[in-house]
């Protein structure tokens, strides 16, 4: 099936049990805006570094600072985003802190993202 050009429907016919059964699928508005917060916590580029980085494996704001030669103030400030969001955790190692992702959504959601974009690029 080939890629619809179109963009704006020439008719006015509303398909009412189309209509309504999408309408029963859908999520709420609070579902969906905290879904649109979501994506706009990824909306960064150093912050979806990070998501990258944390990836890969557990680091420390050192660590996270050398790879995207970054200050370590600039590198906390995002990391603090992106806990606020909930898409990390840290874990405290004496005066070590090292930060993963939160769960396996956030790495999954990462690597289809990573895999949609590489195809496009072929």
């Amino acid at each position: 099936m080939g890629k619809c050009k179109c963009v704006n429907c020439d008719c006015n016919i509303i398909h009412k049990e189309n209509v309504s059964s999408v309408k029963n699928k859908m999520q709420d508005d609070e579902t969906l805006l905290g879904m649109a917060d979501f994506y706009k916590a990824l909306s960064d580029s150093t912050r979806i570094k990070i998501i990258n980085a944390l990836d890969c494996g557990e680091l420390c704001v050192c660590d996270i600072s050398s790879l995207l030669n970054m200050t370590k103030s600039a590198i906390s400030h995002q990391l603090q985003n992106l806990k606020e969001m909930d898409l990390i955790k840290c874990r405290k190692c004496g005066k070590e802190v090292f930060y993963s992702l939160a769960d396996k959504h956030i790495c999954e959601v990462f690597e289809i993202s990573l895999q949609h974009i590489l195809e496009k690029k072929k």
